[in-house]
């Protein structure tokens, strides 16, 4: 089994988001990690101030499974999550994605900062999210390929939750393209199938940066 990602994106209570980032660049990274998944990168939406958005990975769906009932029966997730919880409206808007070629995965982990940092990196991400009304295949990769060159190419993992306490999107067909840059692509003859373009800054402790 190969690994798999969420793309999560929570809805927050207006002028809550720098609580909620501040929060977890603290207290949820090390500790995510150490149960046995991944954090790769965590934002602030800059088309939304009431938007967090962030991907985390994991070894395969067993592995999810496992991480994430450690980490949300553990001490760090029950001392802190009264006030994350105080910050979101929603925290249901979540993809279950998989590499969709193996030449555009996520890039190799950089040197997390410390706990404490708070600069806030000048590097822009765009991601965009294609829907399609069949299930993903190569046909649709390679249309994707022809008028983006990605940094991370994703697609649905078709696989089953294995957390429900946790919610994820179920019934679509979408491939996610994670790019750098300030600028929105010209996607073609592919622009009917774009349902979603965020463009995202880093928050100071983020992989991705």
């Amino acid at each position: 089994m190969s690994e798999v990602f969420e793309l999560r994106q929570y809805t927050l209570h207006p002028g809550k988001r720098d609580t909620l980032i501040d929060l977890f660049d603290r207290e949820f990274l090390e500790t995510q990690e150490a149960a046995g998944m991944r954090v790769i990168g965590q934002f602030r939406d800059l088309g939304d101030p009431d938007r967090f958005v962030w991907f985390r990975g994991f070894p395969n769906m067993i592995r999810r499974k496992e991480a994430l009932t450690s980490f949300y029966s553990g001490t760090t997730w029950r001392t802190h999550r009264d006030v994350a919880n105080s910050t979101m409206i929603d925290s249901d808007n979540v993809l279950l994605l998989r590499i969709a070629d193996p030449r555009f995965g996520f890039p190799a982990s950089s040197v997390r900062p410390p706990i404490g940092a708070n600069e806030r990196p000048s590097t822009r991400y765009n991601v965009t999210v294609y829907s399609f009304d069949t299930p993903i295949d190569r046909k649709h990769v390679d249309a994707v390929l022809r008028v983006v060159t990605p940094l991370t190419l994703l697609q649905t993992e078709p696989s089953e939750n294995t957390y429900p306490a946790l919610p994820v999107r179920v019934g679509e067909n979408v491939i996610v393209a994670l790019t750098m840059g300030d600028g929105a692509m010209d996607d073609n003859a592919l622009a009917k199938h774009v349902t979603q373009r965020l463009t995202l800054e880093p928050t100071a402790r983020s992989l991705l940066r």
